[in-house]
């Protein structure tokens, strides 16, 4: 179903490697980007259990809009073991003015689809989504 603010729709895919993520555990990280042919969010890459936070945010292009979900795992000071997904809308400065409204008119639809998100993050500049700024908002 497209989105009538945008006429973008979500792939199948995105849905299923977001459900693994959230449910299975088998996943790091997504990251997702718009298609223009298709008219649709796709996944561009998935990361395993096994990548960091670095490998993450070294995945997004410096130059172009994406969306992305990250489990973070922490121990609180009651070491209990924690997680928490976040949604992270990736809008550099620099991209296309263009691709920068499309990614915006179509951020809420598309994060709708992807029932369980816990923290959302808006990023321009890669300083805005440093790790540190991770743990400060996983409290």
């Amino acid at each position: 179903m497209a989105n009538s603010a945008s006429g973008i729709a979500v792939s199948d895919e995105c849905k299923l490697r977001f459900l693994e993520l959230k449910a299975k555990r088998n996943h790091r990280y997504i990251v997702f980007h718009i298609d223009d042919k298709a008219q649709q969010v796709m996944v561009e890459k998935v990361g395993n259990q096994s990548e960091t936070y670095e490998d993450f945010s070294n995945s997004l292009p410096a130059n172009e809009c994406r969306y992305a979900v990250f489990d973070y795992d922490f121990t609180t000071d009651e070491n209990c073991h924690k997680s928490k997904i976040y949604f992270i809308a990736w809008s550099p400065e620099i991209a296309r003015v263009r691709t920068k409204m499309l990614y915006a008119s179509s951020k809420d639809r598309f994060k709708r689809e992807l029932d369980g998100i816990q923290v959302e993050l808006q990023a321009t500049d890669p300083s805005e989504m440093s790790l540190d700024i991770i743990k400060e908002r996983a409290y």
